[in-house]
Order: structure tokens, then sequence, then C-alpha cells
């Protein structure tokens, strides 16, 4: 069955999904996008997606062009007519096709792009090793809150840890943890779980979230606040998060152990109630 996907009321295979060349999400980067993650068919916290892109949406001042339930049909739908239990479910607006200006036009109607892939979550043999990281300073701009389809900076620093054959680019700015290039980081020192709070320089991850629902439920000791690289790099665990890793332990860092070199006991313990929080999802689906 071909890739099918939706593109302005429509859905078709992805051949012959076509935008014109003046769509300001092509010309400026000027959109926001989401992506879900469906296991057994359901889609994963798609309340908490939803709510993210009417946030990135105004942020840019892009009027939402489908409520939650228009959203929730057409992320069903795209679901239905690809097939798989479990799915990765990417969506983008951008705010249209206009003559090239960077004022916002007025009168123009947002491009609304849906497409899902099959989801690959971390095979068990790298949850079991964990993964390599790099570290970077954070040159991006300060609004990493949105999740802006203008990913350069992300893609420049993602890069780092591609060319030398690690999962990710931890960032760091000022001294103080941010985030990676495409993830969450959270930090394990003795015994205490750390989070860099949510705020302009980090983008609110559906998965960081779910982890502190998480901690604070099985009454981890967590500390949401700033967290310095020196106390990154004297951490006994550092884990990274998002909607495609889930949860995955650090094991080395700039080519140094990451504590004794191996996944830590809060981290397994982590993954092990991730794991037991999805299933109850794909029962009770929100």
């Amino acid at each position: 069955m071909p890739d099918i996907v939706y593109l302005n009321g429509e859905f078709m295979p992805i051949e012959e999904a076509r935008i014109p060349v003046l769509d300001r999400g092509f010309i400026f980067g000027d959109g926001v996008y989401e992506v879900i993650p469906v296991y057994s068919k359901h889609p994963f916290r798609m309340a908490e997606h939803l709510r993210r892109l009417q946030y990135s949406l105004d942020k840019i001042r892009i009027a939402n062009p489908h409520d939650d339930a228009g959203w929730g049909g057409l992320i069903n739908e795209i679901i239905r007519r690809n097939g798989g239990d479990d799915q990765s479910v990417y969506l983008q607006v951008t705010r249209g096709v206009a003559k090239r200006d960077h004022a916002f036009p007025k009168g123009i109607k947002p491009t609304v792009f849906l497409m899902s892939t099959p989801l690959a979550t971390p095979a068990p043999a790298l949850v079991e090793s964990g993964v390599a990281c790099v570290t970077a300073e954070d040159f991006r701009w300060f609004n990493c809150d949105i999740k802006s389809v203008s990913l350069l900076g992300n893609c420049l620093l993602r890069q780092l840890s591609a060319d030398v054959g690690a999962a990710e680019t931890i960032l760091f700015r000022n001294g103080q943890l941010t985030e990676a290039s495409a993830s969450n980081v959270f930090v394990v020192r003795n015994g205490v779980l750390l989070a860099p709070p949510k705020d302009n320089l980090v983008l609110p991850g559906i998965t960081y979230d779910v982890v502190l629902e998480i901690a604070r439920a099985r009454e981890f000791e967590v500390e949401v606040r700033a967290v310095s690289e020196a106390e990154v790099r004297g951490a006994d665990e550092i884990w990274v998060t998002s909607a495609t890793k889930e949860v995955l332990a650090v094991t080395s860092l700039d080519g140094k152990p990451v504590g004794d070199g191996k996944p830590g006991t809060l981290f397994r313990r982590m993954h092990a109630l991730y794991q037991q929080f999805k299933q109850e999802h794909m029962r009770t689906p929100a």
C-alpha cells in the first residue's frame, strides 16, 4: 500500500503531493509542526500534542486551521490509511502561499500537511547498552519553545554527533544545560532526577512531561531547576527523551563514560515504568 498523505483537504499518495514554491514554509521556514507517536493505532497524548501545536501557532500568529476534533479526525484517518499498529504522525502548518515579503501577508490560507511513517522505537540492545552523545554550545535563537519548521540550527548541531557516530548533541548555553538537538535531557546526581525548566530556551517536550509525571507518581526525588554544565559532566546518569527515542540512557559523553559507563539503576526503573505507562495508554487511550 503506498504512503498516503494529507495536503490541504485531500488524501493522496505521497508522490502526488505538491506545494507552490512560494509557500512561506518553503521560502522562510514560516510554520510549525508536531510529531505524534502512535501505539497500537492509538495516538499517544494527542490532546497534549494539539495543545502544544496551538501554543506554537499562537506564538507565530497563524490561526489554527482546525479545532481539536478536526485534527483528531485527520490524524486517525491518516493512521487508518497507512496501516500498521505503531506509527509516527507528522503534521505541519505553514502560513501559506504569498508573494515573497518578510512581513506577514493578509488573507492567505495556511498550508496543512500530514504524513505517517512506521514508528521505530529504540531496539532492546540500544536500551541495554545506552548511547554516546557529544556536547556543543547552543547557538540557536531565543524562541526554542516554538516547534518551528525552521530547524537549520538543530540540524547543524545534530550533524556534530552524526559525524562521530553518536546519537545526540547535548547543548549548553552560558554554562547551563538547555536540551539536545532533537531531545530533552535529564540528569541524575546522587539519586536526584534533575530537569531544566521549560522556558523559551527549551522545547516543552511531551515525553519530558510524561517522565516527570511518572517520576513524581512513583516518588522519585525530582528537582526542576537550572542544571549547570559541571553537573551534567559529573552526572551519575544522563537520559535523553523524545517521542521517538522515548527514554534512552547516555553512557558516554564526549568520549568519557557517564557514571560507570552503563545504564543506571534509576534509568532502568524509569524505562520499565514508561513501557508500563504506554501499555496502559493503549488499553485506555485519551
